[in-house]
């Protein structure tokens, strides 16, 4: 299920910009992710909006899930990028750390990641470590 989320609305991943000029392209395939952090935010968003195929498309094929069941129970509510190593526009490879926080039956929580890409033909979510 995808949540209804006009290209005029701010972006769930936190840039300030519109959806429609941050993430919303890039999960319509009309420009790649040019750094591993864009990726990170794009799936984020993603996870908002409820997007599971791109979050499957963007996932890496040596650790993507056959399938993927998200819990429409679960409100994003904002991305804090904590940091980020190696990812941009001439590595192969990056992390990114974030905590994104979430609402879920009036229970606030986050969850804390450090996640790595690779860039192949384009940049792709490998796994990630909880922090």
């Amino acid at each position: 299920m995808t949540a209804a989320l006009g290209d005029a609305a701010r972006c769930p991943c936190g840039t300030g910009l519109p959806f429609g000029e941050c993430c919303a392209p890039i999960h319509r395939g009309e420009r790649a992710a040019a750094t591993a952090e864009s990726l990170m935010r794009s799936r984020y968003s993603a996870f908002a909006v409820g997007n599971a195929d791109w979050l499957l498309a963007s996932w890496h094929a040596s650790t993507r899930p056959r399938s993927l069941e998200l819990d429409a129970g679960i409100r994003w509510l904002r991305l804090d990028v904590l940091g980020a190593t190696g990812g941009g526009p001439f590595d192969r490879e990056g992390t990114v750390a974030f905590e994104a926080h979430w609402i879920a039956d009036g229970t606030r929580g986050s969850l804390r990641e450090s996640s790595r890409f690779r860039r192949d033909a384009g940049w792709q979510y490998v796994d990630g470590t909880s922090l």
